[in-house]
């Protein structure tokens, strides 16, 4: 597997997941990124969202975000997109980059990233943080379990609690999101990802991975290349579960 020396990665969300990600990736060096993100700073993002100051409050985050990165890491080409990842834009947006972080913190959004993932052939690593739970895992298309290989619909409005109402620890958002941008530096030097067919599960400091397993009939077709093609490469946490 060789590396992608001028492969671009796309950050859905410039918030509790997607800054710390943005900051790994620009402190390793990727030089070309985008960023989108429809929402403006909260007095209640600095907490956690360390890249942004009391005075960028009423700002775009992408906007805010892709300049302070610029300015800290000058050789960094970061893009901002200011505005939602929706069911028009998605296709066109993903199919133009080589892997995708989810950092968004609506199922909808998740699923989203996932089918049109799936549809243009692109990894990606889903992500998500609540209180202080968090997971990720890396998917990569027809070959490792996707999300509706996990769960067939994203889950109705109500049914579970968001980030406003369970709130999110700082610091596992920051460690989610950095274990995202590690799986997409690993893609990019070529070498495989390590949560791909496997989820990373922090839960109040503690950490073990578990086997993602594909859903027979899936539309992702992860399953059926599995049992027909021996041949396929293998990826880490195809076997065992195991500590982190």
């Amino acid at each position: 597997m060789k590396g992608r020396t001028r492969a671009k990665v796309l950050i859905v969300g410039a918030g509790g997941l997607g800054v710390p990600a943005a900051l790994r990736l620009a402190q390793a060096g990727l030089t070309d990124f985008t960023l989108i993100d429809p929402d403006l700073i909260e007095l209640s993002n600095l907490a956690r969202q360390v890249i942004y100051r009391t005075s960028d409050i009423g700002l775009a985050k992408a906007t805010v975000a892709a300049r302070r990165l610029s300015d800290l890491f000058g050789k960094s080409r970061i893009h901002p997109i200011v505005g939602a990842l929706t069911a028009e834009n998605a296709a066109a947006l993903i199919a133009e980059h080589d892997f995708i972080i989810d950092g968004t913190d609506d199922p909808a959004a998740k699923f989203l990233i996932s089918d049109s993932c799936v549809g243009a052939g692109r990894p990606f690593v889903y992500g998500g943080v609540l209180g202080f739970f968090g997971q990720a895992m890396t998917v990569i298309p027809g070959r490792t379990a996707c999300l509706r290989c996990l769960f067939e619909a994203p889950p109705m409005e109500g049914e579970v609690a968001n980030c406003r109402e369970a709130g999110i620890l700082g610091p596992v958002a920051g460690f989610i999101g950095t274990v995202q941008a590690q799986e997409a530096l690993r893609f990019v030097r070529g070498q495989p990802p390590v949560l791909a067919g496997r989820i990373l599960t922090y839960d109040s400091g503690r950490s073990r991975l578990t086997v993602a397993s594909p859903r027979r009939g899936c539309g992702c077709g992860a399953y059926e290349a599995r049992m027909s093609a021996a041949a396929l490469p293998s990826y880490p946490g195809s076997t065992n579960e195991g500590n982190i």
